[in-house]
């Protein structure tokens, strides 16, 4: 700090009175605030370093990093003060202030950065996205997908969609697998030696129904394991994809 007296500058480096009440209280609201982020974290899956880059919570990723800023500013302004008593030369007192502004400054465009998206809005991020494309192309019941899209339902929370062209041949396995191929076998045999087609007609309508279900099995699983991978998605939409042009 500086002042004049009788037309000669002078400055005085002794602290502000009660500094040490205010770096316990901001250093109280940092620790919070990382106890916030590390939960943020855990509940979405991702590093702490992901998490302030890319959590979908700006807001406690913001009160950290802004609480951060000022108790570096803090230890700085303190040891350009320790510097300026030390040596008598009071070019640390200014050159303590420039770094405290660029840091302030650094601050302030991270968080402009990372809150420009919750301003305009945002969809799931491209490498979540990436993850749940990825699963679904390798999953052996999935032929192709078609119009996958997602959109922000809330703080941190996602609606996601796909139209999927569901390989028929693969569902009837699992299905036959799950049900018993045997038995299904044995009902046709023995249906299509009854004398009439009734029972024949009964026990491929029963069949036919169960294929159905074990379409929404799958789309039931594979909608489970989305959420798993990305536990933002609270919300997802499959439709099976007809590859004529109509969806069902």
């Amino acid at each position: 700090m500086e002042f004049r007296t009788c037309g000669v500058l002078k400055y005085d480096t002794s602290p502000p009175e009660n500094i040490h009440y205010a770096a316990l209280v901001i250093g109280a609201s940092l620790l919070v605030a990382i106890k916030a982020v590390k939960k943020g974290a855990a509940t979405e899956g991702m590093s702490i370093r992901d998490y302030i880059w890319r959590g979908h919570d700006p807001t406690s990723v913001a009160v950290m990093t802004e609480d951060g800023a000022a108790v570096t500013g803090l230890a700085i302004a303190a040891a350009s003060l320790v510097a300026v008593q030390m040596t008598g030369n009071p070019i640390y007192d200014p050159i303590g202030s420039i770094i405290v502004g660029n840091l302030l400054g650094m601050v302030a465009i991270f968080l402009i950065q990372r809150n420009r998206h919750a301003l305009i809005g945002r969809a799931i991020d491209d490498h979540d996205m990436q993850r749940v494309l990825e699963f679904l192309k390798s999953d052996p019941v999935v032929d192709s997908l078609y119009d996958c899209k997602s959109e922000v339902i809330g703080p941190g929370f996602f609606r996601f969609k796909a139209e999927i062209d569901f390989n028929g041949v693969v569902l009837v396995q699992n299905y036959l697998e799950r049900t018993g191929r045997g038995v299904w076998a044995k009902q046709f045999r023995e249906a299509s030696l009854s004398k009439d087609d009734a029972e024949l007609r009964r026990v491929m309508a029963e069949y036919g129904e169960g294929v159905v279900d074990a379409l929404g099995y799958e789309v039931d699983r594979l909608e489970s394991e989305i959420q798993k991978i990305v536990p933002g998605i609270r919300h997802v939409d499959i439709e099976a994809h007809n590859p004529d042009g109509l969806s069902v």
